[in-house]
């Protein structure tokens, strides 16, 4: 353990596997072992039309055990160009960007600029339950492979097919669930997208920043924008699928634009229902008028996030407690604010606006938090907070949350064995386990075209 009155001082610099040892964690759920058994999507069929805005939202539908199959050009999709790169050498087999997105799917070629490739893609689609992609506005109807095509139905509610016939092949597969993911959706119109873009135009970028509003907004990183239209067409693709008895397939359209926005959180309501516009701030939620820092420096010189402080009489009473163990309750010049917070009920925003008092005890719990970070290591504070019922987390870089203990015991590492350098990289798991049908990567993201030939011998079989 880390002396706690040697750890007064700034000099308190642990090292990453101290902060982590210093307090034993319990184990409250064995590590999940390498799973035996089909994933919760086993059965299902999807074909991907190779392209970075659904690339993420096929990964998890594979790693959920669905047979994503990914269809990419001769060429190979343009997330194999996107870099960083393995051993900084340009490959397209060596894309962290490929690797990432692609987990557990197969590839196959097909050139649908091709007679051949789109009858190979026909029989793909015969075979499926859902066709997800990212393509441009007009692009599959130009040839000839669009919903319509491929159905025989409209696309939309408004549309109509009766009294003229179908031009082109006939339909192959009316229960298809087809899923498009596009910038503004398919009625939209063609327009060019990055996911800066998309965050800038949906909402979320203008929340993104510091209170100096002199400095530019800031985008997270991760291509969130592209992340946040995956989830949907996931979640979108559990709903259809779940819909397709009583209605048969259908076509989802995907706003990628609106996805982010409806994520803003209250930016978009705060202007809707009360025409306020929302201000970014430091590590913490945009709002109307300005909020208390929530971001404190520890004395290893990291950052804790100290989120909701002490409301109720048991937050206060383990905060002044803490105090009393640490040693500092008489450098605390508020420690009878924390003494007045135990005989509140609980602290609301209503009260903290309508009762100056109520107001100075929820600071003083907040400044408390501040005052013992202060004293302390990161970790030993965010152990500390935790144990005692207050929220809490201190500021991880990627590398250190995968050597977290909580990520640890869930088994969230994931190594995964790239045969393109010969040796396993460390992947972040599925987020969600499952105790009968596990979700989980099941091999590396596929190699250009390393399944074509597998998958044409199954077709074959079927005809």
């Amino acid at each position: 353990m880390v002396d706690r009155k040697q750890s007064a001082g700034r000099d308190v610099t642990p090292t990453f596997e101290d902060r982590l040892t210093d307090v034993e964690l319990p184990i409250s759920v064995p590590t999940p072992s390498k799973p035996t058994v089909p994933g919760p999507l086993h059965g299902l069929r999807i074909v991907e039309l190779a392209n970075p805005f659904c690339a993420f939202a096929g990964k998890l539908l594979a790693d959920a055990g669905a047979d994503v199959i990914v269809v990419e050009p001769p060429e190979g999709s343009e997330q194999r160009w996107n870099g960083p790169f393995a051993d900084d050498i340009d490959d397209e087999e060596r894309s962290l960007s490929w690797w990432a997105n692609n987990t557990s799917k197969r590839s196959a070629v097909a050139d649908l600029e091709t007679g051949p490739g789109r009858q190979f893609f026909r029989q793909l689609i015969a075979t499926a339950d859902v066709l997800l992609e990212a393509e441009p506005p007009g692009r599959l109807a130009e040839l000839g492979v669009d919903y319509t095509d491929l159905t025989g139905l409209p696309m939309f509610n408004d549309e109509s097919t009766s009294g003229e016939p179908m031009p082109g092949p006939p339909p192959i597969n009316e229960n298809l669930i087809h899923l498009a993911i596009t910038p503004l959706g398919r009625r939209g119109g063609e327009v060019e997208a990055t996911d800066l873009t998309v965050l800038a135009r949906g909402g979320p970028l203008w929340s993104c920043g510091y209170d100096d509003h002199g400095l530019p907004p800031v985008r997270g990183g991760g291509n969130q924008g592209i992340k946040i239209s995956a989830h949907f067409a996931v979640m979108s693709t559990m709903t259809a699928l779940l819909a397709r008895d009583d209605v048969g397939g259908q076509f989802v359209d995907i706003s990628m634009v609106a996805a982010a926005n409806v994520t803003t959180e209250f930016a978009s309501y705060s202007w809707l229902a009360a025409r306020q516009t929302v201000q970014r701030q430091t590590g913490r939620h945009a709002a109307p008028s300005p909020t208390e820092p929530t971001q404190v420096q520890c004395a290893d010189g990291r950052y804790l996030n100290t989120g909701v402080p002490p409301r109720t009489p048991h937050e206060f009473g383990a905060l002044r407690l803490w105090l009393e163990e640490l040693g500092f309750e008489d450098e605390f010049a508020l420690i009878n604010l924390l003494d007045l917070g135990q005989e509140y009920e609980l602290i609301t925003l209503e009260m903290i606006r309508e009762d100056p008092l109520a107001g100075e005890v929820f600071q003083a719990g907040r400044q408390a938090m501040a005052f013992v970070a202060s004293k302390i290591s990161a970790h030993e504070a965010f152990i500390g907070f935790q144990t005692r019922g207050i929220a809490a987390g201190v500021v991880w870089s990627i590398e250190e949350t995968m050597s977290d203990p909580h990520f640890q015991e869930r088994g969230f590492p994931t190594p995964v064995y790239q045969p393109e350098i010969d040796r396993e990289v460390l992947h972040p798991g599925p987020p969600i386990r499952f105790t009968k049908s596990p979700m989980a990567i099941r091999n590396a993201a596929p190699r250009l075209g390393e399944h074509t030939s597998q998958i044409k011998t199954e077709l074959d079989s079927l005809s």
